[in-house]
């Protein structure tokens, strides 16, 4: 049986304490090793789901300032709470467990606007609490301990999500929208409902979103309604 929740509130609350100067003991938090840069991580997508980029697409604007992963985090209301599974417990095979898994280790990027404005991917989806939060400038923070670790999951509301997985295989971005608990389909982002466009490194993704294979420096953007943005391009800082 699958067990996942919503802590929007708890998250809140964590974040509101890294504000004020209180994070984890150093004793306590989980070290994000470098990435595993293996060029047979890198998806294929068949020739079929990808198509000319659609006309008449806008600018996305400024990405948002670096976070603590030096990757842009938008200054904008977040796509959904964050959610999560308790330990022990699965969906579509990902599990939570108490250390993060490093056999498999790649990210990518999820980018997402709604009638062409930006919305954030918060931080923490796949991470159950109690939280570790280490505050950094500016009011930012990095979450870097739970209780569980789910194999998709995100740090910072940057949209990096952290692939940590014991074995490797190929995940896709429905498998992240079912560790987050949110609906997602051609129709559907999250609360969000419209037609969805859908890219894929930069190209137009026709298939169904929920197909769309992540792993190394994949970045994926979904829009719903119009209009439709540019897909932006970042250069995966940090040593992700």
């Amino acid at each position: 049986m699958t067990t996942r929740r919503s802590f929007g509130l708890a998250l809140a609350a964590a974040a509101a304490l890294a504000l004020a100067g209180c994070e984890a003991p150093a004793s306590e938090r989980m070290l994000v090793a470098t990435a595993t840069a293996n060029p047979s991580a890198i998806p294929v997508v068949p020739a079929g789901d990808l198509s000319t980029n659609p006309a008449g697409m806008v600018s996305p604007g400024s990405p948002g300032l670096d976070g603590p992963e030096q990757n842009p985090i938008p200054v904008a209301q977040q796509v959904a709470p964050p959610g999560y599974l308790q330990e022990n417990t699965d969906v579509h095979g990902i599990k939570c467990l108490t250390k993060e898994q490093m056999a498999f280790h790649v990210h990518t990027r999820l980018t997402v606007f709604v009638n062409g404005a930006a919305r954030q991917i918060p931080a923490a989806i796949g991470i159950a609490p109690p939280l570790g939060i280490d505050q950094k400038p500016n009011g930012m923070f990095f979450i870097n301990n739970g209780s569980c670790f789910a194999w998709l999951h995100t740090h910072t509301p940057d949209g990096i999500i952290h692939i940590e997985s014991p074995i490797q295989r190929q995940f896709t971005l429905g498998d992240f929208f079912a560790v987050w608990g949110q609906p997602l389909g051609p129709e559907q982002v999250g609360p969000f409902h419209g037609t969805v466009t859908a890219f894929y490194n930069g190209k137009w993704y026709v298939g169904d979103p929920r197909n769309i294979p992540i792993g190394y420096h994949v970045e994926v953007q979904l829009d719903v309604g119009n209009p439709i943005v540019a897909p932006e391009h970042i250069a995966f800082g940090g040593g992700l």
